[in-house]
């Protein structure tokens, strides 16, 4: 079923802010039509063409994808970063949503929200440095031209000088036949590695082992005392100014139940830095491997390690703050007791960047398709499930959380305090920035491969005649940098759910459309709502992952990992 965009309506501030504190919202109800379903409801026998479905389906509209998505990227809501009142007041949006759905609260105390205590941790620069020691010679990196760091979440003040080790992507992958570490010695030394992982590796395998806490794990477990990364000149994911104004926006973490951060210390890196190409030049200068042989090795996934002369030093201030945030939890109780207990989660992330540094005198990062674009789909596809006249046989818990753009951190925090039993979380639709930019043709279901969790995907991509895509973009390693992958990592089924490239349009390119959003708007403040938005993909979208979810909510056997993958043996206990 295609729907066309709609034309759009411009919704004022003051529009904006009346709908806020009204909560005057959509609210359809579905004519009460019996489901064709069967019992016992094996994964191959539940049918998605049934009446009940069809209701759902036509209730689903891009008006309300374009509604939701211009409340909650207005100026008013100043960019939703965690503990502010712009998140407060798109919290507030979502609650009233839920409740007018009809859905129940499943946070804490009654309420639709849990709390997630969050700790803010900046670079004090003018007390941090970077600096080389080469030839008897020492050379003073300048901080935000040459280099950033990362700030430390226990400690205030920390130093480590230690001569250097390059290592290829800081990756120890031998099943797969890749191994830069395989006889470096990292003990004592700060390694310079590149962001990433080989081109290689299989694409979700590829997006684990360039994730930045893999690499830290394993380069602590060898006994390094700091990481310094860098990228590629060529790199498409690098832009020197953004990261700069990311770094300046801090980093968090959430604390436990004393006020620890999550993961305490527990590992010797003392120092983290990421550097510009102008470090990198000085830092390699007298390399026994010139720079461009070393790129040509990493294009090519030969593995590659080696000492560098010099000795580097990472002078560390940072500055801590307690930042109290909160995930948004909403329930629909399934309908077979049997399986009740077992619930299909589906996840978004309300936050942005808040108001940071001005890009041509606009400072508010609005978020539109990052993600108020996840949100708005996730409250459609809410609506979906209110609209059934029976709810699905296992509960569906719908999930919009904080500091995503932090680390996962809102999504991380609820898998590891779940506000239902743990045992019953069994598979998990994660929509974040899905890209709405044409209608929708393909999707790359990300996860699909691992589990069995395809068969519900393939099933809806059927249902609504839209074709699975592999990853066309795999040096994005999208696998990793959503909210599904907390789940993932709690041995969950999971689907990350993108459009494809394809348009429609000969004339339309997609993948020039995805990376252009990605160069000029991505995580910048004209990431905004006038954007040229295709909201009839944004409704599509709601409805391949409704029927998604109804499809695993609907079947006896609940999602398991396929045998022998990898991901299922790394977190699922295969």
């Amino acid at each position: 079923m295609k729907s066309q965009p709609t034309s759009r309506q411009a919704l004022s501030t003051s529009r904006a802010l009346a709908i806020l504190a009204t909560g005057a919202l959509f609210g359809c109800t579905a004519d009460s039509s019996p489901d064709d379903r069967e019992s016992p409801v094996t994964a191959a026998s539940v049918s998605l063409d049934g009446a009940n479905v069809a209701v759902v389906l036509s209730s689903i509209e891009p008006s309300a994808v374009e509604t939701h998505i211009r409340i909650l990227a207005d100026d008013s809501l100043e960019g939703r970063a965690p503990g502010t009142r712009g998140f407060e007041g798109a919290s507030q949006y979502v609650e009233s949503t839920l409740t007018q759905l009809g859905l129940a609260p499943a946070g804490i105390d009654g309420s639709f929200r849990q709390p997630v205590p969050l700790q803010e941790s900046m670079v004090v620069e003018d007390a941090s440095g970077l600096s080389l020691v080469l030839n008897d010679g020492t050379t003073d990196f300048v901080y935000a031209e040459d280099f950033t760091l990362g700030a430390n979440h226990l400690l205030e003040a920390v130093s480590v000088t230690a001569p250097m080790v390059f290592a290829g992507y800081g990756v120890s992958a031998p099943a797969f036949g890749y191994d830069d570490l395989a006889e470096a010695d990292l003990s004592g030394k700060i390694v310079l590695y590149l962001t990433g992982a080989p081109p290689s590796l299989p694409s979700n395998e590829r997006a684990y082992f360039s994730s930045g806490a893999v690499k830290r794990a394993e380069m602590a477990a060898r006994g390094a005392v700091g990481m310094v990364s860098f990228t590629y000149p060529e790199d498409p994911r690098f832009r020197w100014e953004v990261g700069v104004a990311r770094s300046r926006r801090g980093a968090f973490t959430w604390l436990d139940g004393e006020g620890t951060p999550r993961g305490g210390t527990g590992l010797p890196i003392r120092g983290s830095a990421n550097l510009n190409h102008s470090a990198v030049a000085s830092i390699f200068a007298d390399s026994p491997v010139p720079t461009e042989q070393i790129f040509a090795r990493a294009a090519e996934s030969t593995p590659q390690a080696f000492d560098v002369p010099g000795e580097l030093t990472i002078r560390t201030s940072s500055a801590h703050r307690p930042v109290q945030s909160h995930n948004v939890v909403a329930r629909l109780e399934g309908s077979d007791p049997a399986l009740s207990g077992q619930h299909v989660v589906y996840v978004a992330h309300m936050d942005h960047f808040g108001i940071g540094a001005p890009d041509n005198g606009d400072e508010i990062y609005n978020g539109a398709h990052d993600n108020a674009s996840g949100v708005s789909i996730v409250l459609e596809i809410a609506r979906g499930f209110s609209n059934l006249s029976e709810p699905p046989r296992r509960s569906v818990l719908f999930l919009f959380v904080t500091a995503e753009e932090w680390g996962l951190l809102g999504s991380d925090y609820f898998v590891n305090h779940p506000t239902v039993p743990r045992e019953g979380l069994v598979a998990n639709l994660a929509l974040d920035m899905p890209f709405l930019f044409h209608p929708l043709h393909d999707i790359v279901p990300y996860g699909a491969e691992h589990s069995t969790l395809s068969e519900a995907v393939g099933a809806a991509a059927d249902r609504l005649g839209i074709t699975l895509a592999e990853d066309p973009i795999p040096e994005q390693v999208l696998f990793i940098r959503s909210d599904h992958y907390s789940f993932v990592r709690q041995g969950i089924p999971a689907l990350f759910i993108k459009s494809g490239f394809e348009t429609g349009d000969p004339a339309l390119d997609g993948g020039a459309m995805n990376s252009a959003y990605r160069r000029d708007r991505y995580h910048t403040p004209h990431d905004e709502a006038d954007q040229e938005f295709d909201f009839g993909a944004g409704a599509d979208h709601a409805r391949v992952n409704f029927l998604t979810g109804y499809h695993v909510a609907m079947q006896d056997a609940e999602p398991d990992w396929n045998v022998g993958d990898f991901f299922g043996g790394l977190f699922g206990g295969q």
